[in-house]
């Protein structure tokens, strides 16, 4: 009772002033309905923006599933000689030559180069393990060190690559700037990186250099010195001293994301007409002549398989 005698009007003799009932009802009633039309629309702007938080989320969704289904699920190796450095007259033009080819590897989505010995013995089996290529093989090596050179980031090399007699020359050589050698401040969901020897907790993961102003730190213990492929995270804290990430499969830019990642290189002490020693998997086979690059004839043109292997030499399938 003394609440509602408080927000009654006050008559003439308490402050002087009359109001009407009319007037003191009306006014209210006014303002009931703003509290209400303000009440409405505070719920209406929670529920928009609940809407297109879930639209959001739904858009995210179907495109990270578009990246999924975006993957490139085949893969393409080629086989080359390395005697083709035996034609270079200087070490620079070997080095040159040896550029020349990680470049056109990596312009067609090259994802595995394999460099033979020509004058290798003929090998029945892969069994065992690849002792090198002997002394008349020095090419070889060198041309798949300029090739792992090349292929892997800027950021990384120092860690992996010493000073050595090969890759004297591999300075002078232009840059591959394939998708996976990226800048400081270059945004991506996959990067490159070497895990750095940082005291950690077990079970708390390792830090990674991935070439950022920040270390990424990972899921899991890793030794130190290992060269990983790292998927950030959607939401980084800028306020932290890291970044966050997962440690993932060098495969999953390609097959996920469709991503071309770099090539990987292999070395073959020659090229059996069975190929055991050039391959261990089941692939479909292209060849050509390194001189004149022109496709066997032989083979018939086939659906795109998940593998291809490209041969180039003075080598032809029957």
């Amino acid at each position: 009772m003394a609440e509602r005698a408080r927000k009654r009007p006050c008559g003439p003799g308490e402050h002087g002033q009359r109001v009407e009932w009319r007037k003191w009802k009306q006014q209210k009633k006014e303002e009931k309905k703003k509290w209400k039309d303000m009440k409405l629309t505070k719920k209406l702007e929670k529920q928009r923006a609940q809407e297109e938080q879930t639209k959001r989320q739904k858009e995210e969704e179907e495109a990270a599933a578009q990246r999924e289904n975006q993957g490139r699920p085949y893969t393409l190796s080629v086989a080359l000689p390395g005697s083709i450095l035996d034609n270079a007259q200087s070490p620079e033009l070997r080095t040159y030559l040896a550029g020349q080819i990680a470049r056109a590897c990596a312009i067609f989505c090259v994802d595995e180069i394999v460099v033979f010995d020509e004058e290798g013995h003929d090998a029945k089996t892969v069994e065992g393990e690849f002792k090198g290529v002997g002394k008349k093989g020095q090419a070889c090596v060198q041309l798949a060190r300029i090739l792992q050179y090349l292929e892997c980031p800027q950021y990384l090399r120092k860690a992996f690559f010493p000073k050595h007699q090969d890759l004297q020359f591999a300075g002078l050589l232009n840059p591959l700037d394939s998708p996976h050698h990226m800048r400081q401040d270059e945004e991506s969901e996959f990067r490159e990186g070497i895990v750095v020897d940082r005291p950690t907790r077990p079970g708390h993961g390792s830090f990674v250099n991935c070439g950022m102003k920040k270390e990424v730190k990972i899921d899991k213990n890793l030794e130190p010195g290992l060269r990983v492929t790292v998927r950030l995270n959607q939401k980084q804290l800028p306020e932290c001293k890291t970044y966050r990430g997962t440690v993932v499969s060098s495969q999953d830019p390609r097959t996920k994301a469709g991503l071309y990642w770099g090539y990987t290189v292999r070395l073959a002490s020659c090229l059996s007409k069975d190929r055991a020693s050039l391959s261990e998997c089941p692939a479909s086979p292209l060849s050509g002549r390194w001189q004149r690059a022109f496709l066997d004839p032989q083979v018939k043109t086939q659906p795109l398989p998940y593998h291809t292997e490209c041969v180039l030499g003075n080598y032809l399938f029957c």
